[in-house]
């Protein structure tokens, strides 16, 4: 479990396909604290540490998860958002982050606003009842607030601390990311639906 509240960015220092999986070495200011096991959010998919070094860490992505997220696309040199696991006792200053990515949605606009950003993406309508105005919302593994819902679309405000912090400094309007949907809005959602029937 996560918060969406992005503890560093790193590299993707290496990339090598290991059958239909893909594993990528990460190069990052806390990879001498990881352990093998251990859960680590990048861009938001959740992926377990399987080696570590000093100054970088190894993860594997399935199948499955190159298809459904970003990773398929990163290559050598990308910057990632990155979390590790929330701690029990911890403080919640985002919102409850699993790091299943449900879907990828595409910038569609972007504005500099004299101190802020505005990004607008676009996303599969069939994810349309999981986007609230106001609702909490997780992309690129960043717990944002999400405004002006539309069908397939709403719109997130950067501020500069998460612009400079974060790879949001990287998206551009015709760029992808992964979005996960929050977790009480798709209980609620699966429970209206079972009631329903």
């Amino acid at each position: 479990m996560f918060t969406g509240i992005i503890e560093t960015m790193g590299t993707v220092a290496a990339v090598l396909e290991d059958g239909s999986n893909r594993r990528f070495t990460i190069e990052s200011a806390i990879a001498a604290e990881l352990k093998v096991d251990q859960s680590v959010a990048h861009d938001g998919v959740c992926l377990t540490v399987v080696h570590t070094e000093s100054s970088n860490y190894r993860v594997t992505a399935v199948a499955e998860t190159l298809a459904k997220t970003t990773l398929g696309n990163w290559h050598v040199g990308d910057k990632i958002n990155i979390e590790r696991a929330l701690l029990v006792g911890g403080r919640l200053d985002g919102h409850f982050v699993q790091g299943h990515v449900d879907t990828i949605a595409t910038c569609t606009e972007k504005q500099t606003l004299y101190g802020s950003w505005l990004f607008r993406f676009r996303f599969p309508t069939e994810y349309a009842p999981l986007v609230i105005e106001k609702g909490s919302i997780c992309i690129n593994g960043v717990s944002l607030t999400v405004f002006n819902v539309g069908r397939d679309e709403f719109t997130v405000t950067i501020i500069p601390y998460t612009h400079e912090h974060t790879n949001f400094q990287d998206v551009e309007t015709g760029g992808v990311v992964n979005v996960e949907f929050d977790v009480l809005g798709k209980y609620f959602l699966r429970q209206a639906e079972l009631i329903s029937k």
